[in-house]
């Protein structure tokens, strides 16, 4: 068993917290990252919507972001996190190793866990026509017909949105729980609904090519956006006592700073909440880890 002192760890290696390390590690303090970058929302994505950026693979722009992070200084471990616990003002972190890391400042950025709905085809298909976030990929199927899955806000609102792009839109759920106004516009929408079914398989084999529903229905479909809503990485969270967003309870609070109510603890990305974006992401993964390497100073002699 060993351990490793640092001043600054990151909790995920996703865009917010490659952009924490980056500036941390810029502020001339000691970083690790933590995490699988496999793991990332943006690893299979395509980013069309940033700022001053052609088209470009999520998992490029990751891998740049690694470089920069690694030339900065920072260092990298592969692994996810067990344990977290804090005692002396620092924060002791144990990985799948075994090992034991201690820092001064601990930024969470580990992104949320999408709902799934595991049926065949769901894994195999993720970003070949498969995707969690309408608001991130919509845009990708204009004038191709696609299906939404799910009973809440988020499916209704994502179906309406796909109204704009796609040319056929299906909307799948068991039992719509929305608003008489979501309903309302639903209704009026060129939405077909299919109302007291269930997904039972994603079909295709190197993209979508449909969606066979429980009752032997086939909708053919060229994407597929599961949006069942999302459980926000809060376990470790709450082992800290880290307060959650008021509104939205799956989610950390953070004031302007990134800082949490716990001393030295910062988030930043989609754990923070929505949208689910990668500028928002950046930007908070920026503050984090400005606002992080400035606490970790103080305790210098």
């Amino acid at each position: 068993m060993t351990e490793n002192v640092y001043e600054v760890i990151i909790l995920g290696s996703g865009p917010a917290g490659l952009q924490a390390a980056i500036h941390a590690a810029r502020a001339k303090v000691s970083v690790l990252v933590m995490g699988k970058t496999s793991k990332s929302s943006l690893h299979k994505a395509h980013i069309e919507n940033y700022c001053c950026m052609e088209r470009t693979a999520g998992e490029d722009l990751l891998q740049q972001g690694i470089i920069q992070a690694e030339a900065a200084g920072t260092n990298f471990i592969y692994e996810n996190e067990l344990k977290v616990s804090n005692e002396d003002q620092r924060f002791i972190i144990q990985n799948e190793s075994g090992e034991y890391l201690r820092c001064r400042a601990l930024i969470m950025a580990m992104g949320i866990s999408r709902n799934k709905l595991r049926v065949p085809g769901e894994k195999e298909l993720l970003g070949r026509g498969v995707s969690y976030c309408v608001d991130c990929d919509g845009g990708f199927f204009r004038g191709e017909p696609v299906a939404v899955v799910g009973n809440e806000s988020a499916a209704a609102s994502g179906a309406l949105t796909m109204t704009f792009y796609a040319s056929d839109i299906h909307l799948v759920c068991d039992q719509l729980e929305i608003s008489e106004v979501l309903a309302h516009q639903l209704v009026e929408s060129k939405i077909t609904i299919h109302e007291g079914r269930k997904v039972a398989e994603i079909i295709g084999q190197d993209q979508v090519e449909g969606l066979l529903l429980d009752d032997g229905t086939r909708l053919e479909v060229k994407g597929v956006f599961i949006e069942l809503g999302a459980k926000g990485a809060i376990e470790l969270a709450s082992t800290l006592g880290v307060a959650m967003d008021a509104e939205s309870p799956q989610f950390i609070a953070a004031d302007k700073r990134q800082r949490t109510n716990i001393e030295g603890l910062f988030a930043a990305g989609d754990i923070c909440g929505l949208p689910w974006q990668l500028a928002k992401a950046v930007g908070e993964g920026c503050v984090a880890g400005l606002e992080a390497a400035a606490y970790a100073k103080k305790f210098r002699r």
